[in-house]
């Protein structure tokens, strides 16, 4: 059978538009990427601060130590009458002269030749220390350099000039750190800044991942709801679709005809308005777009009028009793039940109402045996497939906390049975 243009263009539609869940996962991953991007540039940063700071602050706690020894030593140097160096004062202090820093005094003599009169862990000092001395004697400062030692390790040394009674620089003091300690705990703390780095970074990835999921799972839970909407109606909405077409085009070929075909498409479409108004009614109320209406009704009541829209050969049997509901969706709950009695079972159909339940039995060949869940969506058995009124009616009976039973009836045809839980009776005035 040939189906309907509208039917194709919105399978069209369907083939080339991109799906908007897709869109969605794509763009949670986007910005899981994001956030994970600025978390890294931000740790860099920080790490790098934190790196640069550490530097520095080893530096000037090297420099500080070293200054320490040669300022004190500086101050406990002593000339004699006869202008000789009085070092004892520097032997003696165990603190400054043989604590962990290398120490040297370099003196000029008469000649200018400069001779070492004392040396503390000589082996950590530079080899040669004349040069150095010439440039401190010179400049009248201390000077601050980085070389080697003499088993060339790296070494921090510093130059002090001793000045004699004349007023000439005549003296040097020498003293020498060892910076290789401090920049193994600086490596050591990089190691840690980067190791740490990457483990946040996965973590806020992670984070970023599941936050962004959160957020999104409403949107796609209402997608998923929207594309299914779409789905169903258009394959509940095709049959009809292509039955409504025969009927006009019956009445087209025979205009005798014509009134008997706008009947029945006049039936057809109040059925396809029911199929309709379920679907939206129940998308709605799953996305949480809209919200049940209950209210205290009276369901024999709101069954007859739904026996009286639905005709055909349906007989209505009822005892008073009251519900808590939504009027309208138990309305398409009964309907859908009544329709499927009629479309697959066999007439006459019996509705009973009593005690918060609604009895729907029809006369057909019972219960298809290869409908293991009559109640799910696009059930399919040997008599062809059920469409989505059966499941709406499931839906209905579990968010107003009831059930739905489909049943083979003593005697031959189907037993379906709704049952809500019964609303209790209106308090007295004054209570």
């Amino acid at each position: 059978m040939r189906m309907p243009p509208i039917v194709r263009r919105a399978r069209r539609a369907t083939r080339t538009q991109p799906t908007s869940p897709g869109q969605l996962r794509r763009t949670r991953w986007l910005l899981t990427a994001l956030f994970t991007a600025l978390t890294a540039v931000c740790l860099i940063v920080l790490g790098s601060i934190a790196a640069s700071i550490d530097a520095h602050s080893r530096d000037k706690e090297l420099d500080a130590g070293i200054d320490r020894v040669v300022t004190g030593l500086a101050r406990e140097v002593y000339w004699n009458d006869d202008g000789s160096l009085d070092l004892e004062t520097v032997r003696l202090d165990d603190d400054l002269s043989g604590g962990s820093n290398a120490v040297a005094i370099l003196v000029r003599d008469a000649q200018g030749t400069w001779q070492e009169r004392f040396a503390h862990k000589r082996s950590e000092l530079p080899a040669d220390l004349v040069a150095p001395a010439r440039q401190v004697a010179e400049d009248e400062e201390t000077r601050w350099q980085t070389g080697t030692d003499r088993d060339g390790h790296p070494a921090r040394l510093a130059g002090a000039p001793i000045w004699n009674s004349e007023g000439t620089p005549s003296a040097v003091i020498f003293a020498a750190g060892d910076p290789a300690p401090g920049q193994r705990d600086h490596r050591s703390l990089l190691i840690a800044l980067w190791g740490g780095g990457v483990a946040l970074v996965v973590l806020a990835g992670l984070a970023g991942h599941l936050l962004s999921g959160v957020s999104m799972r409403s949107a796609l839970r209402m997608l998923d709801q929207q594309e299914r909407f779409l789905s169903e109606a258009s394959h509940e909405l095709r049959t009809p679709l292509a039955t409504l077409r025969l009927y006009l085009d019956a009445a087209l070929r025979d205009p005798g005809d014509a009134r008997r075909a706008v009947t029945d498409a006049r039936s057809l479409t109040d059925r396809m308005g029911r199929m309709v108004a379920g679907l939206l009614a129940r998308t709605r109320a799953e996305t949480g777009v809209g919200e049940l209406d209950l209210q205290r009704l009276h369901l024999d009541q709101l069954v007859e009028g739904v026996v009286a829209e639905c005709g055909g050969e349906v007989t209505f049997v009822a005892e008073p009793t009251a519900v808590r509901a939504d009027p309208d969706l138990l309305a398409l709950a009964v309907r859908n039940l009544i329709d499927n009695a009629l479309v697959h079972g066999g007439t006459p159909v019996e509705v009973r109402v009593a005690a918060g339940q609604v009895r729907v039995r029809d006369h057909g060949p019972g219960v298809d045996p290869e409908l293991t869940d009559p109640f799910r969506r696009g059930a399919m058995g040997t008599r062809g497939q059920h469409g989505i009124g059966l499941s709406l009616v499931r839906w209905v009976a579990d968010v107003h906390s009831g059930s739905v039973t489909l049943t083979s009836a003593v005697g031959g045809g189907t037993l379906a049975t709704l049952t809500l839980p019964e609303a209790p009776a209106d308090a007295p005035n004054g209570e």
